[in-house]
């Protein structure tokens, strides 16, 4: 059996009701004559039943109780599911603290469970645990670390991709890329448009950043480019010696960005 979608039985009623034959209707809606043949007797009984139903005065004007729509379905709240859960009687209730704790650095149940018992000779199951943390994380929101910067301690520095864009050399048309420095403190940014990058043109581009704002920062966060960056390292990464050079000569000090964290590097974008 076909069923309308809502707004086309919506159409149908409407045209019924002005008393539109079924090939008008099948005209302007292109439903079959079949379908509308069907909803135009569902139309009818419902009409002779509301003709029997009570009739309500309003002064001089009749009209005819309507059948009230469906109740809508109760709202879900979201936080219905954590104030089932009775934290007071969880085993996990005593450590409630330290777990807080585990579960902002984003530690998963089986570590924080396994330090229990490590730690604190926790003796209830790894399934309380897992429910007591999950509690927990539905209650409390994900906090973020809010940064404080002086003025001239930090600019991001990083590429970008232009538009297609025509080259004035050739003729052709290709994406230039963009150098965008911006300063931590104010976001106050440099920006640059090449189409060829290297790494003499790299460390150029700082030199002109440092003269547009007037002076070095104490440290540069940049990715891990190989106009930069030779081999990344969370601890000891090759920076590449004309980079380095320069940098040294400014008193700067390069610091790359782990791979795949872009909370620690998003206003260079």
């Amino acid at each position: 059996m076909n069923v309308l979608k809502p707004h086309l039985q919506s159409t149908v009623f409407t045209l019924l009701e002005r008393n539109k034959s079924q090939r008008q209707i099948q005209r302007l809606t292109g439903i079959d004559r079949k379908t509308i043949r069907r909803y135009q007797a569902m139309f009818e009984s419902e009409k002779s039943a509301s003709a029997n139903s009570p009739m309500v005065t309003t002064g001089s004007e009749t009209a005819v109780t309507q059948t009230p729509p469906p109740p809508r379905p109760p709202a879900t709240d979201g936080s219905s599911k954590t104030t089932t859960f009775n934290f007071a009687r969880s085993a996990s209730e005593p450590h409630r603290e330290w777990i807080e704790q585990q579960v902002r650095l984003r530690r998963n149940a089986q570590a924080i469970y396994q330090d229990l018992v490590d730690q604190f000779a926790f003796t209830a199951s790894y399934e309380s645990v897992k429910r007591f943390v999950r509690a927990l994380r539905h209650t409390d929101p994900e906090q973020f670390d809010r940064l404080a910067f002086a003025p001239g301690e930090e600019a991001q520095v990083d590429y970008g991709e232009g538009a297609l864009t025509r080259d004035p050399k050739t003729g052709r048309y290709r994406r230039p890329r963009l150098f965008v420095m911006t300063l931590r403190y104010s976001r106050r940014s440099f920006r640059r448009v090449v189409w060829k990058s290297s790494k003499q043109v790299w460390a150029q581009l700082h030199e002109e950043a440092f003269r547009y704002f007037g002076g070095a920062v104490s440290y540069v966060v940049l990715d891990n480019l190989r106009e930069g960056v030779i081999t990344p390292d969370l601890y000891e990464p090759g920076i590449n010696r004309l980079y380095e050079a320069m940098l040294e000569h400014y008193g700067v000090v390069a610091d790359p960005a782990r791979v795949r964290d872009p909370n620690r590097k998003e206003f260079s974008a």
